[in-house]
């Protein structure tokens, strides 16, 4: 069984046991969290799409961990103009791993 979420303005095909890197969520690594927001649930019968939710269906997971990203480098240049300017961005995730997915 697999659904699609919708969080952090961004939606994910997720599966029960799997883990997957989402955008930074509040919470400590072992708290229980909860998506109310699916999107489309689907198995063995079939897919159920929600207009624009599916009623009465959760997914639930367990924060794995809190961390960051690699870091990306942004560089930005403007030939023969003198202008050059570096920065480094590393994005925070949560990583949470799907203990449940409830119709």
């Amino acid at each position: 069984m697999y659904a699609v979420i919708r969080t952090g303005g961004k939606q994910y095909r997720v599966a029960e046991g799997e883990s997957v890197r989402l955008e930074r969520l509040p919470g400590q690594p072992g708290e229980a969290v909860s998506f109310p927001e699916v999107l489309l649930v689907g198995g063995a019968e079939g897919a159920r799409v929600g207009r624009p939710l599916v009623e009465g269906a959760r997914v639930e997971g367990t924060i794995v961990a809190q961390d960051r990203a690699k870091k990306i480098i942004v560089f930005k240049l403007r030939r023969r103009k003198n202008y050059r300017r570096k920065a480094g961005h590393r994005q925070q995730y949560t990583d949470v791993k799907i203990t449940g997915i409830r119709v």
